[in-house]
């Protein structure tokens, strides 16, 4: 599918992954809405990219497990153009352990908050992207529409402490290709990518030392990877009419340690 003149939704778009996802697509001649909550970089990210793409830029603030203001960012893409492609990139994380170092039970509302928006959340936009473009007509290569959703590697090598994490991720690789068939008489496609050690705001927090620790973990390239990487992938995908139904690992042949 080529992406020029459509109308593109990110989520998680004012930072990281999302972030350069967007701006990617932008360049590419994307009409894009980002996704982001209310109070965060998003306006302003938005009008960075806006002044250097060749599409239009949007911010749209919204939860992604609220489906009021998801179908409002939804239509707020359909607004610059037809609703071709999804890139689902927002989520969150939180240690809990079954039972806490202090003997306590593992916190159930830290795991339910993760879930929801880890995995209620991804289904969530999912569904409200997917319904407008299955109400579309068949572009000339026959397809309507496709969708990127992002697991973690967590999804297969969870971490100690990782697992609400794990949990939620492991559930969005196990609806991707239900998604894929479902959607498949629809002419949508929808894919995943699990993405390894990236460089993102969260890594950015942590100690150089430590950063470097966890670049030379990586077997090849040893580095840490770019929002960048993500953002090529996500264009791919969108790009490649034969990817449907598959989870991507971009993680430099990591497999990661229990801690």
């Amino acid at each position: 599918m080529d992406i020029r003149g459509k109308a593109a939704l990110v989520t998680g778009a004012a930072s990281g992954l999302g972030r350069a996802t967007a701006r990617q697509l932008a360049a590419a001649g994307a009409h894009v809405v980002l996704l982001d909550l209310e109070g965060g970089d998003g306006e302003r990210v938005a009008a960075d990219l806006g002044g250097t793409a060749e599409g239009q830029v949007r911010f749209a603030a919204a939860d992604v497990t609220d489906s009021d203001q998801v179908a409002a960012a939804v239509a707020a893409a359909a607004e610059l153009g037809e609703l071709r492609a999804l890139v689902h990139c927002a989520g969150h994380g939180g240690p809990v352990r079954v039972v806490e170092k202090d003997g306590a039970p593992g916190s159930m509302e830290r795991f339910q908050s993760v879930i929801e928006t880890n995995l209620v959340g991804s289904f969530n936009v999912l569904r409200h992207a997917a319904a407008a473009m299955v109400a579309l007509d068949d572009l000339p290569d026959g397809e309507r529409g496709a969708c990127v959703l992002t697991a973690s590697v967590a999804a297969w090598e969870g971490q100690i402490g990782q697992l609400p994490y794990a949990a939620s991720k492991a559930g969005v690789v196990g609806m991707t290709l239900v998604a894929a068939r479902d959607l498949a008489r629809n002419h949508v496609r929808v894919n995943t990518i699990a993405p390894g050690l990236f460089d993102t705001p969260i890594l950015s927090r942590v100690p150089e030392e430590v950063r470097g620790r966890l670049a030379a973990s990586i077997p090849h390239p040893a580095r840490l990877g770019d929002p960048a990487d993500f953002a090529s992938l996500a264009a791919h995908i969108l790009a490649n009419p034969m990817l449907n139904g598959e989870t991507i690992r971009l993680d430099g042949a990591i497999r990661m340690a229990p801690r």
